[in-house]
């Protein structure tokens, strides 16, 4: 049997951050084309250390890496795929400054993206190119890391290619699902979760969620991800309206819906606390108000 690497997680729900890349394009910092949350390791990293403390300082047990844009394939694409290195080992530095400085004991995830684009199945390469890209990743991250976060996975073989390059790191690895949005409980490569599961039977995955969809699609996947039973469960939903499938979000981001404050992002993440889920949190247009809102009722019910 597969050892399966884990973290040692806090008791009762635990809290993880919300997003980068809308945040740090709230706060003013230039954006460069095609690079997104990226730009601001370049133009401004003190504002990444910023929203990193913001989120641990509302609540956030669990901080992932601004590493969403920073795989080779995406820096080629935006022309600078020579700051590979120097980019991924800013951003593990960055979250690591922002956990010392706060002095809580926080959880570093290493997010392992899409390689090519968020939300498109049809774009996944095949695991040849995929597997060596995700591990040249990892091996920057791993030593700034607790764990590793394959998130925004539109697929089980974009997936696969993510774990099994997390894999020789040793370091626990968590796979997110993206869902199909409106309230659907598959993938967007129209698999449902235990399709999408079976795909890595045997490899080292200690957590499943979903995330970067509708906290509607969520609560609709939720006892799919709880039916698994293979360690905790959760969900960190986007503020978008729903996404199409042959969006190009490195040109075209989604529009922000506007029934998402803070109290209303609580409300959807009760339903996946109520149906089983241990690790809530937010994705884009999710920002440190609504982790401070998450922390404060999950705290209260503790």
């Amino acid at each position: 049997m597969t050892k399966v690497p884990t973290v040692a997680l806090p008791h009762g729900t635990v809290i993880l951050d919300g997003g980068m890349g809308q945040e740090i394009i709230r706060r003013g910092v230039k954006q460069r084309d095609g690079l997104w949350s990226a730009s601001a390791l370049i133009e401004a990293p003190q504002v990444v250390r910023a929203i990193h403390e913001d989120y641990i300082r509302a609540g956030a047990r669990v901080i992932t890496t601004n590493t969403y844009v920073t795989a080779r394939t995406r820096l080629k694409i935006a022309g600078i795929p020579e700051r590979f290195a120097e980019l991924n080992r800013l951003a593990g530095d960055l979250a690591r400054q922002a956990r010392d400085a706060c002095g809580e004991a926080v959880l570093i995830a290493g997010s392992l993206p899409p390689l090519y684009a968020s939300y498109r199945p049809d774009l996944v390469r095949g695991f040849e190119i995929s597997e060596p890209c995700y591990r040249e990743m990892a091996e920057l991250l791993a030593p700034y890391v607790d764990l590793f976060l394959c998130e925004t996975m539109s697929s089980g073989d974009e997936a696969l290619a993510a774990v099994c390059g997390a894999k020789p790191t040793g370091k626990p690895v968590w796979v997110a699902w993206t869902l199909a949005d409106g309230g659907a409980d598959v993938l967007r490569s129209g698999e449902t979760i235990a399709e999408a599961v079976s795909v890595l039977d045997g490899q080292p995955v200690s957590a499943f969620l979903a995330n970067c969809c509708s906290p509607e699609s969520i609560t609709a996947a939720m006892p799919q991800l709880v039916a698994l039973d293979r360690g905790p469960v959760g969900g960190y939903a986007n503020g978008f309206v729903d996404i199409p499938p042959d969006i190009d979000v490195r040109n075209n981001l989604p529009a922000a819906r506007g029934d998402l404050d803070p109290e209303a992002y609580l409300g959807h993440a009760a339903h996946w606390v109520d149906a089983g889920a241990r690790l809530v949190g937010g994705c884009c247009e999710v920002g440190p108000a609504h982790i401070a809102r998450l922390a404060e009722a999950f705290a209260a019910l503790a």
